[in-house]
């Protein structure tokens, strides 16, 4: 069982930044990779970045040069700046976490809604 702590969302204009913070608990816990996801409703999830146990970073093509992820995976907390927001990236944004063993786990949620 994983429990997660997300935070961070919520409402902002276009060209707008916001900062998604996420840390996850559990007994024996060891994060291999973390990351975000998103999800619109009736929409496939989507990756929008990933943060390695080494320390390499994978973004979304379309995120790319606006977001930065971040974290330490020891402490199983991770982090993203979101900045130079589009009304295109609202949506439900979702801690991820893959553990060592391979199991995978997401989190509930923060709103991101971008709008003037």
């Amino acid at each position: 069982q994983v429990q997660f702590v997300e935070s961070g969302g919520g409402l902002v204009q276009p060209g707008g930044s916001l900062r998604l913070s996420c840390v996850a608990s559990g007994s024996g816990l060891i994060a291999d990779v973390m990351g975000w996801y998103r999800q619109d409703p009736g929409k496939q999830r989507e990756l929008v970045a990933l943060f390695s146990s080494g320390g390499s970073t994978t973004y979304e093509d379309s995120v790319k040069g606006r977001f930065t992820i971040s974290g330490d995976n020891a402490k199983n907390t991770i982090y993203l700046q979101m900045d130079s927001l589009k009304p295109e990236d609202t949506a439900v944004y979702r801690c991820y976490i893959k553990v060592l063993l391979g199991d995978e786990y997401w989190g509930q949620g923060t709103q991101v809604t971008v709008s003037s």
